[in-house]
């Protein structure tokens, strides 16, 4: 008997799921197609470098903290993202 190939994980699939991937909420395949997709795409893997380091900082940083403006430009980033989704 072969072993079935888990489907190909696209990109834009990678970053509705990179929370859970980090989470350890995917199941054994999501979790492998996950995976096997960031050995092919390097910008998948620094997505989720950044990802890793977002949340590692994010404990640290306040919006008082933040310099004037990064608020704003975050706000305009995340609007112009979700836009973009179908």
């Amino acid at each position: 008997m072969t072993a079935r190939l888990p489907r190909e994980l696209a990109c834009r699939e990678l970053v509705r799921i990179v929370t859970d991937y980090l989470e350890g909420a995917l199941t054994l395949d999501e979790r492998t197609r996950f995976e096997q997709h960031l050995v092919f795409c390097n910008g998948c893997s620094v997505y989720l470098k950044q990802m890793r380091d977002t949340l590692r900082v994010t404990g640290r940083l306040s919006e008082e903290s933040m310099p004037a403006g990064a608020r704003e430009d975050l706000l305009r980033a995340f609007r112009a993202f979700r836009k973009e989704e179908p």
